[in-house]
């Protein structure tokens, strides 16, 4: 198979709804002294549902080039369950932007409420760590559609 033939296939492989969601029980070596999700684990978990939504968006490897407006809304508790939901919403030449909502649960109750959302910028980079194309399924369709 020839190396652009290899490059379509990856890039058209991106799953479809083009969001990623996993879910992280909190336990106490993840909390503060308030017995709450401390918040640099958040943004290492928001980080990292941010590097696989680009990842699987651009089939490249990416870094992350910016974390822009964090909130924090309401505490995760120990014991409760964290769900990060990221999706790419928006692409540029190498970069792109992801929202992640970071969502608590209460197990025994079924409880949810927003604890937390930021936006990311990643960067499709090569071995070299420069930037290249990020292109997503959608700009592949696009492209092959026109003929």
């Amino acid at each position: 198979m020839d190396s652009a033939h290899a490059a379509e296939k990856r890039r058209l492989s991106f799953p479809d709804g083009q969001e990623t969601r996993f879910l992280e029980m909190i336990f106490p070596e993840q909390a503060n002294h308030y017995g709450t999700l401390f918040g640099g684990t958040a943004l290492d978990l928001m980080g990292k549902a941010a590097f696989i939504a680009a990842s699987r968006a651009a089939r490249h490897a990416v870094v992350m080039a910016s974390s822009e407006k964090v909130t924090f809304h309401s505490p995760v508790a120990v014991g409760q369950l964290a769900e990060l939901v990221s999706r790419v919403e928006r692409v540029g030449r190498s970069s792109m932007t992801v929202h992640v909502s970071l969502t608590a649960e209460v197990l025994a109750t079924g409880e949810r409420r927003l604890a937390a959302e930021g936006w990311f910028v990643m960067v499709a980079v090569d071995d070299r760590g420069r930037p290249v194309p990020a292109m997503t399924f959608q700009s592949v369709q696009r492209d092959t559609s026109q003929g």
